[in-house]
């Protein structure tokens, strides 16, 4: 996960010291130590087993589309749910949870998707 020096390179949203503490959880969460977490390493975190968009988040999180999050791809996504994270990357972040298909649009069916998911 690289040196202490290259930590605020990963990720301007978090500081050094938050950046340790996603470390640990990162680390914690790597059941088989890979370095990377696979959707049912996240999905061992008791809080997200009931989230119906968990598995779409992990995807989004997944930039290189191996399966899994590496710990760049983790603070990345996570720096999404920062207050202090660009309004900008929210947006894009939110719009990349209704475009499942990844074609830089939303359909009817799309938006219908995700209405499932949460009902009125």
């Amino acid at each position: 996960m690289g040196n202490e020096a290259s930590l605020p390179d990963l990720c301007s949203t978090f500081d050094v010291e938050e950046i340790k503490r996603l470390a640990k959880r990162f680390k914690k969460l790597d059941l088989d130590g890979s370095g990377s977490l696979s959707v049912k390493e996240f999905m061992s975190l008791p809080e997200l087993q009931q989230n119906p968009l968990v598995a779409r988040v992990i995807e989004i999180f997944d930039t290189d589309g191996n399966g899994e999050v590496d710990f760049k791809e983790f603070i990345d996504g996570m720096s999404q749910f920062s207050v202090k994270g660009e309004k900008e990357a929210k947006l894009k972040f939110a719009f990349k949870i209704y475009d499942m298909d990844k074609d830089g649009y939303i359909s009817n069916g799309e938006l219908f998707q995700v209405r499932l998911i949460f009902p009125l």
